[in-house]
């Protein structure tokens, strides 16, 4: 029970930091993008949309391609994908160029966090899973934190070309240290997967009765959370404050929220549980979408979204948890799944709040996503039963 997590999680963390340095990026520089452009705040909102729905969309092909020819491979081959997207983007000269290397750069990051997970979950048992994963979720939240903040540093002084130049060269660089880190570990090895367990695989998965309320719950999820991130520069500019470093700030606030998920997960997993873990957290992002519908000052909302990260990391990573035990031989594919419905939600959440706020406001847009969260926590709590996989007996 004292054993040490595994030193390859230091590897598998540095993959989630590289591929998520990108992920918030263009977030902080979104109304420059829209000026450079020519197009309105909510069109440029669509590179989150894109970047989402991408990513999710691939999650069914890679996560089965990871469970047939090697997790570790395809982690850094999608790397390399996102690194070079992010050049590209940086050299786009129309808004349709710029708004196909999002694409690309969605693909590959698809390839990278749910597969990270999987592995993860292959090196550590189910008692210390959720610490484990809290691990990888630090690299990734790491990645966010700085992807978000150093994004509006570096869009105030290069512009948002630059911001995507420099994570662009920053991802390329970790593909090839991580790739070097693998050469000589284990996990390199492709298993021995088929198209017929593939499809047990799936069975598997469907006929567990918490898969439908994982992934309905991570859709939410993504939805109400993830999706307002594209306004929140646009809501700092109605209040007077347009720098781009202040915006970056106040998104990164969230990030700093999952780090210290990380480094508490451990301490308040004995003490709540898994239920009451996922109705704090809930409630916690609840309370804070709240807070944000107000208008408060940048430092306020900064505050806000440090604890709506700690909040929703919290019901999130027990959500992570039992999807990684819907399934033990098709693990990559239930938590490519995991995602898959995840960023549906994060494509889905933009439109929907740009919709709520054009035709009935901010405020009671906010409002309603903040009592949806609420919600979804205690149903989570109350469907949710730790269950054996099917197919544990194989493993």
């Amino acid at each position: 029970m004292n054993s040490p997590l595994p030193p390859a999680l230091n590897i598998i963390a540095l993959a989630t930091f590289a591929a998520s340095l990108s992920a918030r990026a263009l977030d902080p520089v979104l109304p420059h993008v829209a000026g450079d452009f020519g197009v309105s705040i909510a069109t440029a909102a669509g590179f989150s949309a894109v970047f989402a729905f991408t990513f999710a969309v691939v999650q069914p092909v890679l996560g089965a391609a990871a469970d047939m020819f090697g997790k570790a491979r395809l982690m850094v081959v999608c790397l390399v994908l996102l690194g070079l997207a992010s050049v590209l983007g940086a050299m786009a000269t129309s808004f349709p160029m710029l708004f196909a290397t999002r694409i690309l750069a969605g693909i590959g990051s698809g390839g990278v966090f749910p597969v990270a997970l999987s592995l993860t979950s292959d090196l550590v048992g189910p008692d210390k899973r959720q610490i484990a994963i809290g691990r990888t979720l630090a690299g990734a939240m790491t990645g966010n934190l700085l992807g978000a903040s150093a994004s509006g540093l570096i869009g105030d002084f290069l512009g948002w070309r630059g911001v995507l130049a420099v994570l662009g060269a920053l991802v390329i660089v970790a593909a090839i240290a991580v790739g070097a880190g693998f050469r000589s570990a284990d996990l390199s090895r492709a298993p021995k997967t088929n198209f017929s367990t593939l499809r047990q695989g799936y069975r598997t998965i469907f006929t567990n009765p918490n898969a439908r309320i994982c992934y309905a719950a991570v859709f939410i999820e993504g939805c109400c959370v993830l999706g307002l991130f594209p306004f929140v520069a646009s809501f700092l500019f109605d209040l007077g404050e347009t720098s781009l470093s202040i915006a970056g700030i106040v998104i990164a606030g969230f990030a700093v929220g999952g780090l210290f998920y990380t480094m508490t997960v451990s301490r308040f997993l004995p003490s709540l549980g898994v239920k009451g873990m996922m109705i704090v957290g809930a409630s916690l992002v609840g309370l804070q979408l709240a807070a944000v519908a107000f208008g408060p000052s940048w430092k306020i909302q900064a505050v806000s979204l440090l604890i709506m990260g700690w909040g929703f990391y919290m019901i999130h990573g027990c959500l992570q948890v039992f999807a990684s035990e819907l399934s033990v031989e098709a693990r990559a594919t239930a938590l490519a799944l995991h995602s898959f419905f995840f960023f549906m939600g994060q494509t889905f959440g933009p439109i929907a709040y740009g919709f709520g706020i054009q035709h009935a406001g901010k405020m009671p847009t906010l409002l309603t996503a903040a009592a949806i969260m609420i919600a979804l926590g205690f149903a989570c709590a109350r469907l949710l039963r730790q269950t054996r996989p099917a197919d544990a007996g194989a493993a």
